[in-house]
């Protein structure tokens, strides 16, 4: 659908003091490629070290120094294109971006402009209500990351770090398909999972490595296009969320009051949750864009592309797909387990040859619930897939009941060892003999004459004996004969 057609839900709109308005939104995220070394030089592309620790003099832009294409940066970013379902282009140009900063020592950026590597591609986003949107990618090329100016080190003056200076970033433009700060939020987190499972960008968005410029406008529903505005380098999807609200509320207000958008970059303020000014926005002929005349242009073979296509993982569509299908699972339980790669090869392995259900019901609230409490990530656990599908197993075989099964999750998180010989050492296994638990079950009816009148009205109330029984067995005897007998016992 043409983005301009596209009219959002009503709930979508904004309320303005003279009717209702439409944003108008699209991104361009800057994703930093996973490499270990930077775009057109060997240097170190990892966070972090010192200042200018990890520059190149074709980084620092010395005289005489000519820029060498990095294959594995190219690799990532056609294996990216494929995941977003883009056409690979088999020819592109690097040019050059002028413009000077001081953490730019070249004065200008190496970066594709007409014809980049990767051409239209789509997203698929679920939004609420179960439905699907598809957010257009326009583009998506590589560029050199520049350098970065610290102002709090000296109180005169400041300091330059190069250590980003030519690191391989993807900037990946979508076209103005969004029409909520929830729609975007979710184009991001898609976006940040995708690149995640291909392993061609971590993410991270604290450490910079994830980071998009959001242009916004705003319109009457069904109306052409207003100015737009850009929001320049918001590195957390929550911000994204409030700099949208903020920036479209704003120009509704300067619409509303007769005055006119001029476009232009602005800059969120988190801590005032609010957009500024920030320069007048630059047109592609301010940045003199020409190609690089010490690159020549790319041109990748098909056979290439092929082999990089035929090694794609299985994606989070296809995973989520194949999740309630084969696994009998939630749309709500698929989407948790698939969020992470780990956390969906952790399922898959505990679920093999088990109960999908139940394996998703240990993983989700047990392993998940443990984890998101001790802040632990799912690589980080100290409970290994075969250890908790043996605890299930153990559930399966009715060795031991639900309620032993946690407290022997629990010495598996601090002590580790294996659950079957954890449950035979300890005595845990379940008490399935029959004549045990009628034993106590008649002993509880018994000692509690008031109690069985009350069941007997109320039938509801077999819980309280139930958990009597449980009690007096130490959460050993099987529930399902527990409730069998009672109710024989009791007559209901």
């Amino acid at each position: 659908m043409n983005s301009e057609l596209r009219v959002a839900e009503k709930k979508d709109w904004l309320k303005g003091a003279t009717g209702d308005w439409e944003i108008i939104i699209g991104m361009e995220v800057h994703a930093q490629v996973t490499s270990k070394s930077k775009l057109f030089s060997g240097a170190s592309a990892e966070y972090g070290g010192e200042p200018n620790d990890h520059v190149s003099l074709v980084d620092a832009a010395m005289p005489g120094m000519l820029p060498v294409i990095n294959e594995f940066c190219v690799e990532q970013a056609v294996k990216t294109g494929l995941g977003l379902k883009a056409k690979i282009n088999h020819r592109s140009v690097f040019d050059r971006k002028n413009y000077f900063y001081p953490d730019l020592p070249q004065g200008y950026q190496i970066s594709q402009y007409k014809q980049p590597v990767v051409g239209e591609g789509v997203v698929r986003i679920d939004v609420e209500d179960g439905r699907a949107i598809d957010v257009g990618i326009e583009r998506l090329h590589l560029e050199q990351d520049a350098g970065k100016s610290l102002h709090d080190q000296h109180p005169n003056m400041s300091f330059v770090d190069l250590n980003r200076s030519g690191v391989a970033l993807m900037e990946i433009v979508s076209k103005p398909d969004m029409r909520s700060a929830d729609e975007a939020k979710a184009y991001v987190t898609k976006l940040r999972q995708i690149m995640r499972y291909l392993g061609t960008c971590d993410g991270n968005m604290e450490e910079g490595s994830l980071r998009a410029d959001i242009n916004v406008s705003v319109r009457r529903p069904g109306e052409a296009f207003g100015t737009r505005c850009e929001i320049k380098n918001v590195n957390s999807i929550r911000f994204m969320g409030q700099a949208i609200v903020y920036e479209a509320r704003r120009q509704i207000g300067i619409l509303e009051d007769g005055g006119k958008i001029e476009q232009e970059t602005r800059l969120f303020d988190a801590r005032k949750g609010e957009t500024r000014s920030m320069r007048s926005k630059e047109e592609a002929h301010d940045y003199r864009y020409f190609p690089d005349p010490d690159l020549l242009p790319l041109e990748l073979e098909a056979d290439w592309i092929g082999r990089i296509e035929k090694a794609l993982p299985e994606l989070p569509d296809e995973k989520r797909a194949r999740f309630i299908k084969d696994f009998g699972l939630s749309a709500y339980d698929a989407d948790v387990l698939i969020a992470e790669r780990a956390s969906a090869d952790y399922f898959e392995t505990v679920a093999k040859g088990r109960d999908g259900k139940a394996a998703a019901n240990w993983v989700i609230n047990e392993l998940f619930g443990r984890l998101n409490k001790e802040g632990k990530a799912i690589d980080e656990t100290p409970v290994s897939a075969g250890q908790l599908g043996a605890i299930i197993d153990l559930i399966g075989s009715r060795t031991i009941s639900g309620k032993i099964a946690k407290d022997i999750f629990e010495i598996v998180w601090t002590e580790g060892g294996d659950p079957a010989e954890i449950v035979e050492k300890r005595g845990l296994k379940q008490v399935t003999d029959t004549g045990a638990i009628e034993k106590a079950v008649d002993e509880i009816i018994a000692a509690n004459p008031d109690k069985v009148t009350q069941v007997k009205a109320k039938p509801t109330m077999l819980g309280w004996f139930v958990g009597q029984v449980m009690k007096t067995t130490g959460g050993k005897a099987n529930p399902q004969s527990v409730n069998e007998i009672l109710r024989q016992k009791l007559g209901i």
